[in-house]
This record gives structure tokens, C-alpha cells and sequence, in this order.
């Protein structure tokens, strides 16, 4: 049995941009960026690309949302996941490796969602925000891409909204996981755009 291709007629259509974007920054804590992190990416040129897209959204004025993980000293609100990841300590309320990194800190007019699980949506305000401002197509961009930008996107087109992943503003532990998940991602649940082709298009 073949491997199914992303870029035949069954897979793959074009979503476009819908009527109004939202870019949704998920997860750029300094935990992915510090090299004695547990959860260290090494993928410093995701955090480049993404303050690039933070500074084209802020000057179109769009409206920027941002995502961050946070959990009780006890991770009892992690529930299983936090069990399952013991890495996912660092992000225990108080924790340095917790914070934005220093580029990306979102500026006071910006929500910011604060949640326990992989996907934005999971147990947040997230999408009830996003209705209420007539947003039906995000730009999304984060860490990792196999784990909260894949199951944002996926909740994403759940909800109703187009997600538009950046691939080039995603990050993860290893570039294996990063390209298949784009790939699987561009086939079956989201558009996936450069930053350039993005800025191409939405001119």
C-alpha cells in the first residue's frame, strides 16, 4: 500500500485567508531557547522568523493572541500529560525557563492564554475570543510543531477557523518531527506558508 501524497487531488486543498487573520503566538517560552533546558530545541531561527511575523502583524494591526503553559507547584492540573512529560515541570508557576522569550514578550493590548494541555483551545477562552472579533483565519506560529502548533491547528479547523501554520516560525527538538508534521499537516488540517509567502499574500 502506497504512502498517501499530500499533493494529490485528495489531499491538500487551499483554505486561503479567510476575511480577517488573527496570528496566534504559541508557547515561545525560554524553555525551548536555553540550552540547559530540558525542552531545548536548538532551533534559534524559529524565534528569528517569529519576531519577524510579530513585527508585520503589530504594524497591520492585527489582532495578535498569545499562548503560554502554566501549572500549580503539584502539577495537579496538568492531570495525565503533566505526568506523562516530566520535562513539563518547567513551566511550574514561578519558573524562569517559563517566561517569554525577551523578543516575543507580548506587549499589554495583547491577550494572552494561559493553558495546561498541547492544544490553544483545550480548556481555554481561545476561540470564544476570536469569534467575538470576527477572526475566521489563523496565522499560527510556535513550539514544537509536532506537539501545540499541531494540535492547535487541528483544533483550529475544529472550531471553524483556517489555520495557516508558518512553518518557518515553528520549532521542534528535531527537524524529523518538524517536516513530517508540516507535511501531515499541509495534506489533512491547515495551509502551510513561509512567513514570505504569507506577507506575500496579505498584502
Amino acid at each position: 500500500m502506497g504512502t498517501p501524497d499530500a499533493t494529490s487531488p485528495a489531499f491538500g486543498a487551499n483554505l486561503g485567508y479567510g476575511h480577517r487573520q488573527a496570528l496566534v503566538m504559541i508557547d515561545f517560552a525560554q524553555a525551548y531557547f536555553i540550552p540547559d533546558s530540558p525542552l531545548f530545541a536548538n532551533c534559534p531561527q524559529a524565534a528569528e522568523q517569529a519576531t519577524q511575523l510579530l513585527a508585520w502583524a503589530r504594524a497591520r494591526r492585527m489582532l495578535v493572541c498569545h499562548t503560554r503553559v502554566s501549572y500549580r507547584e503539584d502539577g495537579l492540573d496538568g492531570g495525565v500529560f503533566f505526568r506523562k512529560i516530566p520535562a513539563l515541570r518547567v513551566f511550574c508557576e514561578g519558573h524562569p525557563l517559563a517566561e517569554f522569550v525577551p523578543a516575543l514578550v507580548p506587549r499589554p493590548d495583547e491577550p494572552v492564554v494561559t493553558k495546561q494541555y498541547a492544544s490553544a483551545f483545550f480548556g481555554t477562552s481561545l476561540s470564544s475570543l476570536l469569534r467575538a472579533q470576527g477572526v475566521d483565519c489563523l496565522l499560527l506560529a510556535g513550539m514544537s510543531t509536532s506537539g501545540c502548533v499541531r494540535a492547535s491547528a487541528v483544533d483550529a479547523i475544529q472550531h471553524g477557523f483556517i489555520p495557516v501554520v508558518v512553518g518557518d516560525a515553528c520549532g521542534d527538538r528535531h527537524s524529523g518531527p518538524h517536516e513530517a508534521n508540516l507535511f501531515d499537516l499541509s495534506a489533512k488540517y491547515a495551509d502551510v506558508r513561509t512567513l514570505a509567502q504569507v506577507q506575500a499574500s496579505l498584502i
